[in-house]
């Protein structure tokens, strides 16, 4: 069976190539994205250089530690603090009594003191002196006082969630389209088999025979995409990287065990993909031979429509549970992205039962449009594998643009609605108004901090949170959405929280951790409605002592002079803006790098899938020579079989067209429902541009391909 195959992928090797060259391009994809990933776990290793001089670093604690249930048993679960703690004074006196200490260098937030310091003593006296009051850093752990380690981290964390939804997006496309190409491609060899199971075959050799073909050629094309994924991963990171979607020092890191994944998906993937068609082509009949009408049966298997309805079923349960228990989770990127796979997939699944309906529907004139209806009617599995693609690039396209434009359009509809605010300052550090009072003008400072709530006993939450100076200024200069409670009410033994808390009962008693990791038990004054997500905790000044103010919300007094107020303001050291600029500088509708990594993701799904358009039709054109040359017989003239092929192409990239719409229309109006439940603005923003773009490269690609065999231009 091994010989057979081979020598089929010798004479056949025209027809199979579109298979070899999808599944290249989709493990090298897998490959990219894979090698992009695996450099964003761990940050680049430094020397450590702020303390470099010295072999003991003495830092404040950073983070905070707490117990939670893990089954039967106990674990330890950490988290970091919003305002770690200083090296205070009496420390640094017992450690300048070991030997020489650095100078302070950076000072902790709000404290007075440093954040960490150098000491030139011996370990074992230092780690005995500071006891449990500090934490002790030798060897290559004194690069964790460099402000770079942090920074590392965090820009590690954005491109790990950039290529993290990239990877998915890839491996989802790639997987879907090679399989999808595969099984076209066997089915346009009904009439070999029907010759082999003439010749004498069995339905089991022509199993094997196709799995072995599939074997062969997803090896070689797994081969090939891995080389092809080692080469651009380095082009891609480079890409993250001038668009600022990366840190400058990003680099694809030398890991074996994404090519390795990528690898073995590609030949899972034909296998996978044959295996269907396979067990369909074992039960072809010898009489399939002699079959010369190309009308497409049994394309709608049980199996296929049982699928198909079940993934539909399970895409509407998803949402639906989602509405109902946890709204919130569709706002997130991982939901939104992933979401919409599960009906794009029962959409391509079940795109066969449109095909004649719609034909029926459509009116062409002419004897063109009369065989564009017929040929389209009579072709549903060519007409399928032509929307497949279509399908996958429109509905992602307009779904995770859309679904990222609809949250970062109602945030900043969110953030305009809670603020009565006429001017607001920032800065890192603001002082200056704590003695005297602004004429006109009521002013509401707060600090950034951050609350621990450990729920259910098995998790350990941190809650961004607002303190402020004064709750009555507060609710005077803010619209918050208050669902129960008063603002007005919060003071120094209370706190304000949100729906999302598992205890959000007002009067209640909540155990929080406070920035600094001090545990009190506050008063829940107020809840907030869950909207966007902004909507943090808010305690007062006291309970976050080392937090520097960096916001002030001004309201200015009837009749008040805005030039003055705004002169008395900038002694703050600050930067005062009005308040729709505020707006425009911190809650832009995208972030640039969010707008660029969406760009790239969904412009290299875009490409993928262009390439697989004219692979299908490129095969599909190489064996339709008998039946335009029909056409040429019974007096076709050459545009007159163009504008067939054109047509027919047309109509299968309208109904990918059509259908990725839908599930696009779906999607967002399940995030528009989403906002509506969280009490956020619904700002639903479709990308019309983009999917009718979109739609447009397919068409303009499949035309082109559709055109291009031999057998088509000298019909």
């Amino acid at each position: 069976m091994l010989t057979i195959a081979l020598a089929a992928l010798r004479t056949r090797w025209t027809t199979l190539i579109g298979t070899f060259v999808a599944l290249a391009l989709g493990v090298g994809l897998i490959a990219t994205m894979g090698l992009g990933l695996a450099s964003t776990f761990d940050a680049p290793d430094r020397e450590p250089q702020r303390f470099a001089a010295y072999p003991v670093v003495v830092m404040g604690n950073d983070t905070l530690t707490v117990p939670v249930r893990r089954g039967a048993s106990t674990a330890r679960v950490t988290q970091r603090l919003a305002h770690p703690h200083p090296v205070d004074s009496e420390l640094l006196s017992d450690l300048r009594a070991l030997g020489p200490v650095a100078p302070a260098g950076r000072q902790a937030t709000g404290s007075g003191g440093p954040d960490a310091v150098g000491v030139d003593a011996p370990v074992s006296d230092v780690r005995r002196v500071v006891g449990d009051r500090a934490q002790v850093l030798t060897g290559d752990d004194r690069r964790r006082a460099d402000p770079s380690t942090e920074r590392d981290a965090e820009a590690l964390l954005t491109v790990n969630a950039l290529l993290g939804t990239a990877a998915g997006i890839t491996a989802f496309v790639s997987v879907f389209v090679v399989a999808s190409t595969f099984v076209f491609a066997v089915a346009l060899r009904r009439r070999e088999f029907g010759l082999l199971r003439t010749a004498g075959a069995t339905p089991g050799q022509l199993r094997r025979l196709l799995l072995t073909e599939a074997a062969v050629v997803g090896t070689l094309a797994s081969a090939a995409g891995c080389a092809l994924g080692h080469w651009g991963a380095p082009h891609l990171a480079q890409l993250l990287v001038d668009g600022e979607a990366a840190p400058s020092w990003f680099a694809i890191r030398p890991v074996a065990w994404p090519l390795h994944a990528a690898f073995w998906t590609g030949p899972a993937v034909a296998l996978a993909g044959v295996w269907a068609a396979s067990r369909r082509a074992g039960r072809t009949g010898p009489a399939e031979a002699l079959r010369e009408a190309d009308v497409d049966t049994g394309v709608l298997s049980p199996v296929r429509r049982l699928l198909g309805f079940a993934l539909l079923a399970c895409a509407v349960f998803l949402m639906t549970k989602s509405l109902v228990t946890d709204a919130s989770g569709l706002l997130k990127r991982k939901t939104y992205t992933t979401q919409p796979m599960v009906l794009i997939t029962a959409a391509a699944l079940l795109a066969p039962m449109l095909v004649r309906p719609l034909t029926r529907l459509l009116r062409l004139p002419g004897a063109t449009g009369m065989l564009v209806r017929a040929n389209t009617a009579a072709s549903l599995r060519r007409t399928a594998a032509v929307a497949a693609p279509v399908l996958i690039t429109v509905a992602l396209a307009g779904s995770v643009l859309g679904s990222a434009m609809t949250v970062s359009q109602a945030k900043a509809a969110e953030a305009r609605e809670h603020t009565r605010a006429d001017l607001v300052v920032t800065g890192e550090d603001l002082k200056g108004l704590e003695a005297r009072p602004v004429p006109g003008a009521v002013l509401s400072a707060s600090a950034s901090t951050a609350v621990f709530v450990r729920e259910e006993g098995t998790a350990l939450i941190r809650s961004q949170a607002r303190a402020v100076d004064d709750a009555k200024t507060l609710a005077t200069v803010e619209r918050l959405p208050v669902v129960a409670g008063d603002l007005r009410d919060l003071d120094d033994r209370s706190i304000v929280v949100n729906e999302e808390w598992e205890r959000h009962t007002v009067g209640a008693t909540v155990r929080v951790w406070l920035g600094d990791g001090r545990p009190v038990s506050l008063r829940i004054a107020a809840v907030l409605a869950i909207g966007t997500g902004n909507n943090g905790a808010y305690v007062t000044a006291a309970n976050a002592p080392t937090a520097p103010v960096d916001r002030i919300d001004v309201r200015l007094a009837p009749g008040a002079d805005r030039a003055a107020v705004t002169a008395a303001l900038r002694d703050t050291g600050g930067t005062v803006r009005s308040t729709d600029r505020w707006l425009a500088a911190t809650h832009p509708r995208t972030s640039p790098q969010t707008r660029l990594g969406l760009i790239v993701v969904l412009g290299i799904a875009l490409v993928y899938t262009a390439l697989a358009l004219a692979n299908t039709l490129l095969m599909a054109g190489s064996v339709r020579s008998t039946e335009l040359n029909a056409l040429r017989l019974a007096g076709a003239t050459r545009p007159q079989v163009l504008g067939v092929v054109a047509g027919e192409t047309l109509f299968a990239v309208g109904l990918g067209a059509a259908l990725g719409t839908a599930v696009t229309a779906v999607n967002l109006a399940g995030l528009g429902a989403a906002l509506a439940t969280l009490s956020a603005p619904v700002t639903v923003a479709v990308q019309w541009p983009v999917v009718g773009g979109t739609a447009g490269a397919c068409a303009a690609v499949a035309v082109a391909a559709a055109m291009a065999p031999k057998a088509v231009r000298h019909g």
